[in-house]
């Protein structure tokens, strides 16, 4: 090989050599934030300009190449922002765009609205505003990934004014389905198609809230990241905003900012293998005397470390539960000084006794979550750490074999009296039942505080608890097997950072924060089914007849039929009164009786009698 051939070889193997050299994640990311709240045409919208600058600021802090931020943006200025970040995303791994302000979906498609829009027309829409569709031709010379986030999903401002030119023309409050054409592509709404989201109560709306919590997580996938804003946006509204992510990715972790390289220790991996399943051991029973147990056998080294940390992690969490118990005590102690109608000094020191108490459960919950963290976050370096170590020696696995072999006492501990403590640990069968009982404790205590769990915290895996874990596998998304605890189930649990499951109230009680608070309806009002204040119907008067001043038909008839012979007395008496005498016959017609005349007699003829046929008849010669 001649000189120069040699140099060209050299030349290609350094720079095959540098590029390996770098890191995997080097991308390119750029990012365009705009937020309209000054509309010239329509309400003032006081929380996309503070969201946008959120925004912002929190993928600037993760380092993006370009940030672009842009606010209250007129029709001409929108155009040149989004060409010139176009010229941005051509030369870009990542492009994100991130939009707050009024959207409008008109015959399916969504429109962004600048600040100087008018909009007195249906058709205006064409001139005067953006198409998402422009948005998604801009950053669709990404390589990698193209994400838009918008927040736009609000009530139309300009629906009552605007003029439909084609009365079929379908204008509908909050944003439309969309569907990415381009793979690889990511469009999230603050709010589901069809439904508007809330601007809330704060500096920032909820979704922006959620946003800047999770979007910047390092290593976190962004699907996941998408999935904790929604979990979080529903509790913070009660379940009236959902979020919603369009389009798909691949099978593997995508992250808007990578995982931090893994730092390389000395102490990375402990060589001897019965330390590291000690330890792991220790951790799986999770508790204290086991991890004491350990760290008398193994006080120093990387793994005393971890055991350190898991150790933090239970007193925090034995200070939290002891804190939550004295703020309650305290509650209740203020509530029955005021039931009692309790001096005012009383009443007053009772008041300071829960603040005192309130605070200090709020500072054991801040150092329970970071402990937790601190935690967690060494367990993940250290299962980094073994794979790598793992991979690195799988080529060489039967000398390492045969080292330890040769080796015995680098394999295995001195056995002495502090390794009989921890030898007591060992997994028989009356230790693996207290591991399941240990266990299936911490998956009722996390079920518990994400609201899932009602029931005493003892360990029995019963039907109620798996129920639990059940309503929390339909609230959560996860597929966790409910007939056992599992480990899996508990991490799962506990990186839910707030309630998973709704809060279920009984009838005539309704949802308050992590309470039910009884219904109190105003007088003349009830509680119906429904579970709302409903004003009671007056009863209206029914007539019905008085049985004392009027008789019955039943009655009635009977009198009628018993009238002519209780009457026939008096009718003989007045018509003997007329005649003056007779033959001392009496004859009877329907009407009355009367004696037969003189010379007259009675003949029977047939018949009924009075009233009826002829019967007996008066015969005179």
């Amino acid at each position: 090989m001649s000189f120069y051939g040699r140099l060209q070889f050299l030349l290609l193997l350094a720079a095959s050599l540098f590029l390996a050299s770098q890191p995997a994640w080097a991308t390119k990311r750029v990012a365009l934030v705009v937020g309209n709240s000054s509309y010239q045409n329509a309400p003032l919208l006081p929380n996309p300009a503070n969201d946008a600058a959120s925004i912002a600021m929190t993928l600037k802090g993760a380092g993006f190449d370009v940030v672009d931020s842009r606010l209250n943006l007129a029709a001409t200025d929108m155009r040149r922002a989004l060409r010139d970040f176009a010229d941005q995303a051509r030369d870009a791994d990542i492009a994100l765009v991130y939009y707050a302000g009024h959207g409008i979906e008109i015959d399916g498609t969504n429109y962004l609205i600048p600040t100087d829009a008018k909009l007195e027309r249906d058709t205006d829409i064409y001139d005067e505003a953006f198409s998402l569709d422009r948005v998604l031709l801009a950053i669709e010379p990404a390589r990698q990934l193209r994400v838009v986030i918008v927040d736009a999903c609000r009530n139309n401002p300009f629906a009552d004014t605007m003029k439909r030119t084609v009365a079929s023309r379908s204008i509908s409050r909050g944003l439309a389905r969309v569907e990415p054409t381009v793979s690889n592509t990511l469009i999230a709404f603050a709010a589901k198609a069809g439904l508007t989201a809330l601007d809330g109560n704060s500096k920032n709306s909820p979704y922006a809230t959620a946003l800047v919590k999770y979007i910047a997580k390092p290593g976190l996938d962004l699907r996941r990241a998408f999935g904790f804003v929604r979990d979080d946006v529903l509790q913070a509204t009660g379940n009236r905003q959902e979020p919603y992510v369009y389009g798909s990715l691949g099978g593997e972790d995508v992250a808007l900012v990578p995982a931090p390289k893994a730092e390389e220790s000395t102490q990375a991996a402990n060589p001897q293998p019965e330390i590291r399943r000690d330890y792991e051991l220790a951790l799986q029973l999770r508790n204290k005397a086991a991890l004491n147990a350990f760290l008398t056998q193994h006080p120093d080294g990387y793994y005393a470390s971890l055991a350190k940390l898991q150790l933090n992690q239970l007193d925090a969490e034995d200070a939290r539960i002891a804190a939550t118990e004295k703020a309650r005590q305290a509650e209740q102690q203020q509530a029955r000084l005021v039931a009692q109608g309790a001096q005012r000094a009383d009443q007053e020191k009772a008041a300071a006794d829960l603040k005192a108490a309130e605070e200090a459960r709020i500072v054991a919950e801040k150092t329970k979550q970071t402990a937790q963290e601190q935690a967690a976050e060494a367990e993940r370096k250290r299962a980094a750490s073994e794979t790598a170590i793992v991979a690195a020696l799988s080529g060489n696995k039967p000398a390492v074999e045969n080292n330890v072999a040769d080796s015995p006492e680098a394999a295995a501990p001195v056995q002495d009296d502090k390794g009989a403590k921890l030898a007591a640990l060992s997994a028989g069968p009356q230790q693996t039942d207290i591991a399941r009982t240990d266990i299936a404790k911490s998956v009722q205590s996390e079920l518990s505080r994400v609201g899932c769990f009602t029931g005493a915290v003892d360990g029995q895996w019963n039907a109620a608890s798996q129920r639990s874990l059940a309503l929390f596998n339909r609230h959560a998304g996860t597929k966790f097997d409910a007939k056992l605890a599992s480990l899996d189930a508990l991490d799962a649990i506990k990186l839910k950072p707030s309630r998973v499951c709704p809060l279920i109230c009984d009838h005539g009680y309704r949802a308050d924060g992590d309470q039910c608070s009884k219904i109190t309806c105003a007088e003349g009002s009830f509680v119906n089914d429904d579970n709302q204040c409903e004003k009671r119907r007056e009863k209206k008067p029914v007539a019905k007849r008085n049985t004392d001043e009027r008789p019955s038909r039943a009655d009635r008839s009977a009198r009628e039929r018993a009238g002519p012979t209780a009457d026939v007395p008096r009718r003989q008496a007045t018509a003997r009164s007329q005649t003056g005498g007779g033959s001392g016959q009496i004859v009877c017609d329907q009407y009355l009786c009367r004696q037969v005349n003189r010379g007259c007699h009675l003949e029977y003829r047939g018949g009924g009698g009075p009233g009826g046929n002829t019967g007996n008849v008066e015969v005179c010669h």
